[in-house]
């Protein structure tokens, strides 16, 4: 049975809306999410309600763990956009509904070992915060044998919002590369990049998702109004324009 891949939502609703339908249109009925559903965006509580709702498990993002604990290493637009976000979350008079929603955000898993594989937010090494960038394969081979050697086989991760499929040869290939699908190998190790739903950074503004088959993943883009959503990020005071425009530009 196929397994809906979704990462790095972001808090926005309209591309979570978009690619969940896309999921549903192609009678996909497992969805998994690997972190941080919230950060970035102007709905934070909308996308974690629909995360609860429409997938089997999530992950611990490096976002979801600053709203629900606190932004660490973060820019100032990011720390920002996690304490605007606390407080959208503290701000439901519903004491029953906010208690689920902070308990959901707490027992997010860190790391979860199943169907096979590794899944994390970031890196094997790190599961919340490591980035495994396409260049490191170039710049960072040691990195990348580390990060490799701390895997069985295949494992999936978001947190770069750059979809595509690390090798241990080291090599990345962009769905673009693959003509949108790779085939698995018995004997390869890979990390598989699903991209982000909701704030894309491979110059492509569409939301991006993966699905998993048996032997198989293959990359998926979705379009959704990315302009009504950067309007309501510029609408909100403390979420800095800068985070709508990107999204224009998908970087």
């Amino acid at each position: 049975m196929p397994i809906a891949l979704i990462s790095d939502i972001h808090a926005n609703l309209l591309a979570l809306k978009a690619v969940l339908a896309d999921i549903e249109k192609r009678e996909i009925t497992r969805v998994v999410c690997l972190g941080d559903i919230v950060g970035y965006g102007p709905n934070p509580v909308e996308c974690l309600d629909l995360v609860m709702q429409s997938c089997e498990w999530a992950l611990m993002g490096n976002h979801d763990f600053a709203v629900m604990y606190e932004p660490t290493s973060f820019n100032t637009s990011a720390e920002q956009a996690a304490f605007w976000t606390r407080r959208q979350f503290e701000l439901e008079p519903d004491p029953a509904l906010q208690r689920k929603r902070w308990e959901f955000l707490g027992n997010l898993l860190i790391r979860q070992k199943t169907e096979g594989a590794m899944w994390v937010h970031a890196s094997p090494r790190r599961p919340i915060n490591e980035y495994i960038f396409p260049d490191d394969v170039m710049t960072s081979p040691s990195k990348m044998q580390s990060i490799f050697d701390r895997t069985d086989g295949r494992c999936f991760c978001g947190h770069t919002h750059v979809p595509g499929v690390f090798t241990d040869e080291p090599d990345f290939y962009p769905p673009a590369d693959l003509g949108g699908t790779h085939t698995f190998s018995d004997t390869e190790k890979v990390i598989v990049n699903p991209g982000s739903v909701g704030q894309p950074r491979d110059r492509d503004p569409r939301a991006s998702y993966a699905i998993l088959n048996e032997d198989s993943v293959e990359f998926i883009r979705t379009e959704y109004d990315v302009q009504a959503v950067a309007d309501q990020i510029t609408e909100i005071y403390d979420l800095n324009d800068f985070l709508g425009h990107r999204l224009i530009e998908g970087r």
